[in-house]
Formats: structure tokens, C-alpha cells, sequence
């Protein structure tokens, strides 16, 4: 069992506080991500959660076992690092092999440990190669497989993929991935990539400034942002927003649809600024009455026009209010949106 519990939980290097009073549960088999920008606290929070750091106050539980002041070693979790922290001297089959060694596992049951582990990973022949002779995603894999002989409550992960290419990027998150179904353990997975969280994670904590901005389901973040915060840092491009009668209103670029008009929403014209075109997708720029938007739809590789008919459902969009929290009840501030912005024009021809 793996489940994971902050109380309280206080961290500050010298004045700036780094971790603010947070108060979360990571659930038992969870692959729970830790999401958010530079600095926002998030590799601090894992260090404290492994006991490489001290906290200043609060109380941290591993399966309702308080491990507040217990070494690293002793809290049942194993960590895989950025840069890999593999012993350059030895092959792949040693440097997982080498933490049993120590606790004095017999040989027999070492072997039989560590060829299992390779062979998840799949790197079954490349046991005897060195770190140097292997590729980035090989030794982050013989950091995975070092890690899971351990056979830990929890593993964290301060973003291990930071240092492999957009390809390997691709084929690590699905290692992970599968190897989080194999084991059916606690995944603690630190991020700055969205990507990352959305397309691995089925637990997201959103951090900002040492504070929880939103914790849920890829989903629920998405789709139902708590805060202008998320609104804007989760989606690529990035959420519009713009503000209008002390509100700020947030549109998605992909939800906004080109010459499908629709009564139920808002119909806007606008005149294109520019153009973006990314193999099957294509981002515009447009100018309306509401302000400048970020489009984000199908690429049908036509000649651009300079004007477009822009019609956003309204059920896809968000009203946060002055100290940018989401607004639920916005039956008014919808009507007064069509009111002001609905363009009767973006019905016809453009």
C-alpha cells in the first residue's frame, strides 16, 4: 500500500517560503503528478515527502505510518532522479543490482530480482554495457529498473524525462505508463510539461507560489479549471482571457468553431492577424469586438481568408471573478456578454 498524507506542511529557505501550509492525500496506486511552473515548489514538496529535506513544521504519512523525522531509506519509497545518479563504473546489471547487495539479499534471489527488473524495462541485453555506452532513455530505464528491485510503497520521480529528446520523451512516457499498470504502485511523478501530466498522470496537483492551485482528474482539470490559474497554464495554446465589466473571461482556443454557426453561443466576425500552421492543426490570430483570440483547429491546408465567422458554444465559456476564482453562477454575465459582443453579421458570408 502506498498512500501518501501532508498535514500542514511548511518548508522556507531562509525567507522565501518554498512549500505553504499544504494539506493533501495522494491516493494508494495512484499515478499522482505534480504540475506546475519553475520554482512553484514542486520538486521541494517530493524531496520532503522522500526525507531528503527537513520540514519546518507539519506531519507527512506513508500508509498511515507517520515518517515526519524517519531517513530516507527507512519511508518505503525509492526515487528516480533527473540525471539519473547511476554509478559510471558499473554495468546496468550491477548498478541494479548494487542497493541488494548491500542489504545483504542473497545472490540467488538478487539474480533472479534484477533480471526481472531488466526485462520490464526491457533492457534484458543490455545487462553488461556501462552507463556511457547506452542512451539516454536506456539509463533513465536502468534507473527505473534500480529503482523497482527496491519493491517500494511509493516511487517518486523529480522529472526524469528533463533530459532525453522529443522522441524519447514519447517512448519513456509510455514505459512509465506501463510499468505504473505492472506494478499497481504509488507513482509520484514531478512536471513542469503539461503533456507529461495530462497524457500519464490520473491524479494532477497544480502548484503555484508553494500553494495547491487545483488537485484532480486530467479531466476535472481541464475541463472545470477551480482558478484563472489553471485556466491558463493547462492547454496548448494557452486560454484566452480576456476581461470585460470586472470579469475575466477565459475561452479555450479549440473550442472556438469556424464557420459553424450556432444559436446557443457567441457569434463573433473577426479579422485574421496571423497564421500558424502545424502539420495537422492550424492556430490563427483573430481580431474581434472581444478582443484578440487564439483559434486552434483542423489544418485544411486553404488559401487564409482575412476574415473569419467565429462562433464560441456557451457552454464552453469561463467567468472568473476579481481574485481570479471561478464563477459558477453566470447567468448574467452571460447575458450581458451576448448583449454587448453577439455579432448578427457573423451569420453571414464572410
Amino acid at each position: 500500500m502506498g498512500k501518501i498524507e501532508l498535514k500542514n506542511i511548511y518548508k522556507k529557505y531562509d525567507k522565501q517560503v518554498v512549500v505553504d501550509h499544504m494539506t493533501l492525500t495522494i491516493p494508494d496506486q495512484s499515478f499522482t503528478v505534480i504540475l506546475g511552473p519553475s520554482g512553484c515548489g514542486k520538486s521541494t514538496l517530493l524531496r520532503l515527502i522522500s526525507g531528503l529535506e527537513d520540514i519546518e513544521s507539519g506531519e507527512i504519512s506513508i500508509d498511515d505510518h507517520d515518517v515526519t523525522y524517519l531517513e530516507p531509506k527507512d519511508r518505503k519509497i525509492a526515487m528516480v532522479f533527473q540525471n539519473y545518479a547511476l554509478y559510471p563504473h558499473m554495468s546496468a546489471y550491477k548498478n541494479v543490482e548494487y542497493g541488494l547487495k548491500v542489504q545483504g539479499m542473497p545472490k540467488e534471489e538478487r539474480t533472479r530480482m534484477v533480471l526481472n527488473a531488466l526485462k520490464m524495462v526491457e533492457l534484458e541485453d543490455q545487462a553488461n554495457k556501462l552507463p556511457a555506452q547506452m542512451s539516454g532513455g536506456q539509463r533513465q530505464r536502468v534507473a527505473l529498473a534500480r529503482a523497482m528491485v527496491k519493491s517500494p510503497a511509493a516511487y517518486l520521480m523529480d522529472e526524469p524525462l528533463s533530459n532525453l529528446d522529443a522522441r524519447l520523451r514519447n517512448q519513456m512516457r509510455q514505459t512509465i505508463s506501463t510499468l505504473h499498470a505492472q506494478l499497481n504502485k504509488t507513482f509520484v511523478y514531478v512536471t513542469h510539461d503539461q503533456l507529461e501530466a495530462m497524457s500519464m498522470g490520473d491524479n494532477i496537483i497544480i502548484l503555484n507560489k508553494g500553494k495547491i492551485m487545483q488537485q484532480g482528474t486530467p479531466k476535472e482539470i481541464y475541463m472545470n479549471p477551480a482558478n484563472l490559474f489553471v485556466a491558463k497554464f493547462i492547454g496548448s495554446p494557452p486560454t484566452n482571457i480576456v476581461e470585460h465589466n470586472n470579469v475575466f473571461v477565459g475561452i479555450r482556443p479549440e473550442h472556438i468553431l469556424i464557420d459553424q454557426q450556432q444559436e446557443q453561443a457567441l457569434n463573433l466576425t473577426g479579422h485574421v492577424i496571423s497564421v500558424e500552421l502545424l502539420g495537422s492543426e492550424a492556430i490563427y490570430k483573430v481580431k474581434t469586438t472581444l478582443g484578440e483570440l487564439l483559434v486552434k483547429t483542423e489544418n485544411t491546408w486553404k488559401e487564409n481568408n482575412k476574415s473569419l465567422s467565429l462562433t464560441i458554444p456557451l457552454d464552453k465559456i469561463m467567468y472568473f471573478d476579481q481574485i481570479e476564482q471561478r464563477i459558477y453562477d453566470y447567468a448574467a454575465l452571460e447575458a450581458q456578454l451576448l448583449s454587448q459582443f453577439n455579432d448578427r453579421l457573423a451569420f453571414a458570408t464572410v
